[in-house]
């Protein structure tokens, strides 16, 4: 069954969005200025969410799906059923590089990524659709170190 928005009321969509809008407020982008939300919702049901905390020396600094990501293995889950992002880009905004295989490695390839503006979602990916022809756990399943 779908959510009056089209979205699959299973993906939470609402919930994730309002979860991602506030945390993204608490974002610490002195330096690009580009604050972003993420939230993550588990087969658990449990919703996580992070945003973006960036440092003067650059690379040190975390995207929020990388927060999102922590938060959620602090938890102690490790599964990643629905990913949603915000930001207030006039493009669409999705994950970054770095957080495709972050994301990848805890979410299953079919894995439904909302990316959203203030305004709502603006496109809907898999995880197979921003990262086609992965390399991810199961790459390493029956490898012996």
């Amino acid at each position: 069954m779908s959510n009056v928005n089209g979205f699959p009321e299973s993906h939470r969509v609402p919930e994730l969005f309002a979860a991602a809008s506030a945390v993204q407020k608490n974002a610490y982008a002195p330096y690009s200025h580009f604050p972003v939300g993420a939230a993550i919702l588990t087969p658990s049901g449990r919703i996580h969410a992070g945003c973006n905390v960036e440092n003067a020396a650059y690379p040190v600094g975390s995207c929020a799906e990388a927060g999102a990501i922590a938060a959620m293995v602090a938890a102690g889950e490790t599964e990643i059923a629905v990913l949603l992002t915000i930001c207030d880009s006039v493009e669409v905004g999705t994950c970054c590089g770095g957080c495709r295989q972050r994301v990848r490695e805890f979410a299953p390839l079919d894995t439904p990524i909302y990316a959203c503006g203030p305004d709502g979602v603006r496109a809907v990916f898999t995880m197979e659709g921003l990262l086609p022809t992965s390399f991810g756990p199961d790459n390493l399943s029956g490898f012996v170190s």
